[in-house]
């Protein structure tokens, strides 16, 4: 086979190839889709290679599930998550931050690394008003959860998945029943965290125990918080920015993994967003000063007021 272009590119592409043939030459089958994905990561990025990063995104057995990174930054989540006791996943939709979040606590239970699993999430409204819910307590706050359910009825049989719940082996609530509570021995997940307030994410954070996990996920591009109040995922990106313990990995749309569909729908909001500048003030600093516009940057001290409108 000749390649032809520049020659840092042709060099790329050879390493890519010696790559892949020492992969069949040491008996790894690697699937087309499966291919395909890691292709995608390795032309994107220079320092990955093609061999390191299919070893990197090994299955793993997730309850009833087997389960493999299938982009980089899946892989460097993954292992964040077994490194430290505080891993934060930030990206937008379809790239695996609560999925495998769910699989690597549903594996710690099983393994007998902590005694129970707990699933908290703010309960806001995505844009609707739901109105008054009937029922109990649980069954109100219950639709706000339903995705932590579904991520666990994949890992473990339904039947099962009832009787931890039962037990409280496995608790799902929202963030608002963890005030006062010290979780010891637990796999916390803390999922949608774009839409808890500073106060909420310091609470949550705060009650980390004795040989406890957290992962804390979310989007801060889908803030569905009332009166522009600020999210408490943005503040604690600069709050615990470099403190020991503490783990953050950003996803991007090259990690959606869901219809490829998803993907380009990702990158058109954000290329949106930039066009128009709609979610800047979202990412405003506390201390940074509101943008001055051209007309107003332009004036000089001796131009006269505006004449009021």
């Amino acid at each position: 086979m000749d390649v032809e272009g520049e020659e840092r590119a042709v060099e790329r592409a050879k390493a890519i190839f010696e790559d892949y043939l020492t992969l069949l030459k040491e008996g790894h089958a690697v699937s087309n889709p499966e291919l395909n994905n890691l292709l995608r990561v390795v032309t994107t990025d220079d320092q990955t290679s093609l061999r390191n990063l299919y070893l990197s995104g090994r299955q793993r057995s997730f309850g009833k599930k087997i389960l493999a990174p299938k982009t980089i930054n899946q892989s460097r989540y993954v292992e964040a998550i077994e490194k430290h006791d505080l891993t934060f996943g930030i990206g937008p939709a379809g790239t695996g931050k609560t999925y495998l979040a769910v699989a690597m606590a549903v594996s710690a239970l099983l393994n007998k690394q902590v005694s129970r699993i707990m699933l908290t999430r703010p309960a806001v409204e995505a844009g609707e008003r739901l109105g008054f819910l009937p029922g109990t307590l649980q069954e109100k706050v219950d639709p706000y959860l339903r995705p932590l359910y579904d991520a666990l009825f994949e890992m473990i049989d339904a039947e099962r998945v009832e009787k931890l719940l039962e037990k409280n082996v496995i608790e799902v609530a929202p963030i608002a029943f963890m005030r006062g509570r010290t979780l010891n021995d637990a796999y916390i997940i803390v999922d949608e965290s774009q839409n808890c307030t500073p106060d909420q994410m310091k609470m949550i954070l705060t009650r980390l125990g004795f040989n406890s996990k957290m992962v804390v996920t979310g989007d801060i591009t889908q803030i569905d918080l009332p009166g522009g109040k600020r999210s408490g995922l943005v503040e604690v990106t600069e709050v615990l920015k470099g403190v020991e313990g503490v783990a953050f990995i950003h996803f991007d749309d090259m990690d959606v993994v869901r219809h490829s569909l998803v993907q380009r729908i990702v990158r058109a909001y954000e290329s949106y967003s930039i066009k128009t500048g709609i979610g800047r003030q979202m990412l405003l600093k506390l201390d940074e000063p509101a943008p001055v516009s051209a007309a107003v940057a332009s004036m000089t001290p001796g131009t006269p007021d505006l004449p009021e409108a």
